[in-house]
């Protein structure tokens, strides 16, 4: 971030000199203007330049940041409910080849986020980066797609975690009390409850949130390290199986589906897929990060490598030791986890660790809860939602968005009803989570990799000469992957409504209903990112106030602007609209 440096008006007339801080990012600003700085701190001078004004603390520090977005991926948690898939779709050798070759790819579309966070630190993230980077004319609807697809993905993540949170709890009790089942009002009551007391939290002081999923992801770190350890160390093996089977059968493919194996283990990455899709939310949280263009993303980028680092360990962990897949899957426990603990170790053992990864679960859906508020937030900021003006009210004694909190919270409980249509229902529709979260990731990469070009400003962070390669890479993973995430496992006489993937359903109608919606009406109303700034126009005296539709519709999403000279130097203006 370069200093204040002191600009002289062109007019030889005026006598009259304005400071102005030049942050390194790319801004929706309209070419020419320039925010006024004065008096205002790196980061909200950053933010300035962005149209934003300062309206949260910036109390997230670069631990706290990583805390809150390695709870959101909660690995263990997340691991114990996409097992079914890593495991049954191609068995272990899925699970280990699986997971370290996608991992690879998910952490060429982190990085290619990260460069994106640090040349634009706003809780709009990825909408605000599609709608500044696309081509001249499609940046509002590019941010219209890319904003509802990942508005999906925030808010079906809280209930989703906490519809898992509240079956494992309710696992455990089946578990001790074998004659207990529990029923799908009861799963509902509690899932409800768990909703509402994340929600208390969300609204919370920023500091008193960050502190909780300071100690929440701690507690989600040093879990998964004790289950990594516990496992070897507590599985007893039986008279007809080995503790640890050698690695030629872990190794090998098993599938479990009605496609080659090339396929099945293309299908089992939808495994790592949902568990690694919680590394954004440092980008969503940049407005309340102190040094947000440095440390927001190397939290995202620390977020993918570690967890997927520590993924794979428990992966291997799993592979080794268990006994019986069919068995696993097929459990009446209904939790594929909890069957393979209780195959493999004793009871107590299994409870235990049960009993860590919902402690674990619990803190993950607090993380979803807090990130998904953010992004609502900035939403409504630019006037997307009906009720935006109350929607993005700030409270104003816990400077943190309430009203967004409670918003998504009351329709996460209505997501929820779904438990009374069965496990067919609720399973759908939580199942959006994988392709609507990459879809909405990579449309500013592909956009910032295929046709900006050198027109991109980054800032701090960035990836240098492998930007390019590394965006190339990450597109072209999702491109292969999207239909993948909407197979079936079965096909022909077998497939039936209740195995079918209903994926591109309860995805791809809700955005159809979008993309109508666009065409009908949004394109007259919605410009993209609004801005609420003041700022001035290079080398005049006049301040225009920043207001809503300021982002003019006939002004190009993409253009450059050469250097201007003034008072002797040269002063990149606006290079990206």
């Amino acid at each position: 971030m370069s200093s204040l440096k002191e600009i002289n008006s062109h007019r030889k007339s005026q006598s009259h000199s304005v400071d102005y801080r030049k942050p390194s990012v790319t801004t929706v600003l309209p070419d020419g203007d320039v925010p006024n700085f004065e008096g205002l701190s790196a980061d909200e001078a950053a933010l300035t330049a962005l149209g934003y004004k300062q309206e949260f603390k910036r109390e997230f520090s670069l631990w706290t940041t990583f805390c809150v977005s390695f709870a959101v991926l909660g690995l263990l948690p997340s691991f114990a409910s996409t097992l079914y898939y890593g495991m049954g779709y191609s068995g272990t050798g899925g699970m280990v080849w699986g997971w370290l070759i996608s991992w690879v790819f998910i952490q060429c579309v982190a990085m290619g986020m990260a460069e994106l966070c640090s040349s634009m630190p706003t809780s709009g993230g990825l909408y605000y980066a599609a709608a500044v980077l696309a081509p001249p004319g499609y940046g509002p609807f590019a941010a219209w797609i890319t904003g509802w697809s990942n508005w999906m993905v925030q808010i079906t993540g809280a209930p989703s975690v906490d519809y898992a949170l509240a079956a494992m709890i309710l696992a455990a009790a089946s578990i001790t009390h074998p004659d207990y089942v529990p029923t799908q009002y009861q799963t509902f009551l509690l899932t409800v409850f768990i909703m509402i007391i994340h929600g208390c939290i969300s609204s919370m002081p920023t500091l008193w949130i960050a502190r909780f999923n300071s100690v929440g992801s701690t507690l989600n770190m040093i879990g998964l390290f004790i289950v990594i350890i516990m496992i070897p160390a507590a599985v007893t093996g039986t008279d007809t199986s080995p503790k640890f089977f050698p690695s030629k059968e872990v190794w090998s493919i098993q599938n479990g589906t009605d496609w080659p194996d090339g396929v099945a283990v293309l299908m089992s990455f939808i495994a790592i897929i949902w568990t690694m899709s919680g590394y954004d939310a440092p980008f969503h949280l940049s407005e309340e990060c102190s040094n947000a263009n440095i440390a927001a993303p190397r939290a995202i980028v620390m977020t993918s490598a570690l967890g997927g680092l520590a993924g794979w360990a428990l992966q291997l962990v799993v592979a080794y030791t268990v006994i019986d897949i069919p068995s696993v899957i097929d459990s009446d426990l209904g939790q594929p986890w909890a069957a393979y603990l209780i195959q493999v170790m004793p009871r107590n053992t299994a409870l235990a660790i049960l009993s860590l990864t919902i402690v674990c679960g619990f803190s993950m859906g607090q993380g979803c809860m807090v990130a998904a508020s953010r992004v609502t937030f900035a939403y409504a900021r630019d006037d997307c939602f009906p009720f935006s003006s109350w929607i993005k009210e700030v409270n104003k004694y816990t400077y943190t968005p309430v009203n967004a909190v409670w918003f998504n919270t009351i329709i996460g409980i209505c997501l929820c009803l779904l438990i009374f249509g069965g496990t067919v229902a609720i399973g759908a529709i939580f199942s959006v989570g994988a392709i609507a979260a990459y879809v909405a990731f990579t449309i500013p990469i592909f956009i910032r990799v295929f046709f900006v070009g050198d027109r991109f400003r980054r800032g701090p962070w960035h990836l240098g000469k492998f930007s390019k390669p590394i965006g190339a890479m990450a597109c072209a993973f999702i491109l292969v992957m999207m239909p993948i995430l909407c197979f079936p496992s079965v096909r022909g006489d077998n497939l039936t409504a209740e195995l079918m993937n209903w994926t591109i359903v309860v995805y791809g109608g809700p955005m159809l209903m979008v993309i109508m919606w666009w065409f009908i009406s949004a394109h007259k109303w919605f410009k993209g990112p609004v801005i609420n700034v003041e700022h001035h126009m290079l080398g005049r005296d006049d301040i225009v106030e920043g207001v809503e539709g300021s982002t003019d519709s006939e002004t190009p999403s993409l253009s450059t602007k050469k250097a201007e000279e003034v008072g002797g130097e040269t002063l990149p203006t606006t290079e990206i609209r």
